[in-house]
């Protein structure tokens, strides 16, 4: 390869595009290295390295890492779209992008963009490529976390749809009141009332499939009380947020994920807490996943026993 085309290609961690190469050499110095096998095009005037390409038998933009993809896709778009749907889940870190995976670009009606081996291009009207519709992370055009999210629900198999949506919220990034807000304005989500109804848990506080399971089929419904969820107590110089509170009956449910089971730093934490509540006059109850999925009518007798002997005779 030309040696001044070999340092473009280097600067660029791999990756050149048409554009930058034809300000510093002539044309044929890149034809040559493509017909040499030193270079591939991947996309339309983006070329990347051959010794970073593997599987033969996909295209060449699925052939290169997830990293150096995004990148190659960021050049080729130069500013008419932005990375979106599963793409901009990668982008904003609540889902790993795998190699081969297909990238998922926005952009407006008349950008000119046209879908491409390894790129779906999803046009949109009235697409507007600045905030608030579009930002920038990590270096990357992305669309908000909510439109992500939103955009990313049919795509994902059923068992993996609410991880992302509930991490977002734990984490901070967003609030169920701005997801909700987002899918209001999105005219056909495939799966809109599953997706509403857990927009709709989390609002209410709910923090984890395993709360979600617990407040549909555990506790709500005749006897149960209206429990606060994810009430903040101060203990020390830390505060702790509580997964059911009875307030009356100064009662915390805590519902102990299957992730949590049998790790014995967890338990020590965990207990050093509900003494401290106890401290308080706040009985905690703890159920752990296995039994509140195998024995929910046992957990609701039993719930249902403690809270009424808490309550004054």
């Amino acid at each position: 390869m030309d040696a001044v085309l070999a340092e473009l290609v280097e600067r660029g961690h791999g990756l050149v595009t048409r554009t930058i190469v034809e300000q510093v050499v002539p044309e044929w110095t890149l034809q040559r290295a493509c017909t040499s096998g030193e270079l591939v095009r991947i996309l339309p005037e983006v070329f990347a390295a051959a010794h970073l390409l593997n599987d033969q038998s996909a295209p060449p933009l699925s052939r290169i890492g997830p990293a150096l993809g995004r990148r190659a896709v960021a050049a080729w778009v130069r500013g008419r779209g932005v990375f979106s749907h599963l793409s901009a889940l990668g982008v904003w870190g609540l889902r790993q992008q795998l190699p081969g995976d297909l990238l998922h670009v926005s952009a407006p009606a008349g950008s000119g963009l046209r879908s491409w081996p390894g790129v779906r291009i999803h046009r949109r009207r009235h697409f507007v490529l600045a905030p608030p519709s579009a930002l920038v992370r990590q270096g990357l055009p992305v669309t908000t976390i909510e439109r992500a999210l939103v955009d990313s629900w049919p795509m994902l198999p059923p068992g993996e749809q609410r991880a992302p949506m509930i991490r977002a919220v734990n984490n901070r990034m967003t609030t169920p009141g701005r997801l909700r807000a987002a899918l209001d304005d999105t005219a056909r989500v495939a799966g809109r009332v599953a997706l509403r109804s857990l927009l709709t848990r989390l609002a209410e506080g709910c923090r984890s499939p395993l709360e979600i399971w617990g407040h549909e089929r555990v506790f709500t419904g005749p006897g149960m009380p209206t429990f606060q969820r994810q009430v903040q107590v101060r203990l020390g110089l830390r505060n702790v947020y509580l997964d059911l509170y009875a307030e009356p009956e100064r009662v915390n449910i805590e519902l102990d994920g299957a992730a949590s089971h049998g790790d014995r730093r967890q338990r020590e934490i965990d207990l050093r807490r509900d003494a401290q509540l106890a401290a308080l006059g706040i009985l905690v109850v703890r159920f752990a996943h296995r039994r509140l999925v195998r024995e929910p009518e046992a957990v609701r007798r039993e719930t249902l026993a403690i809270l009424a002997s808490r309550r004054p005779t």
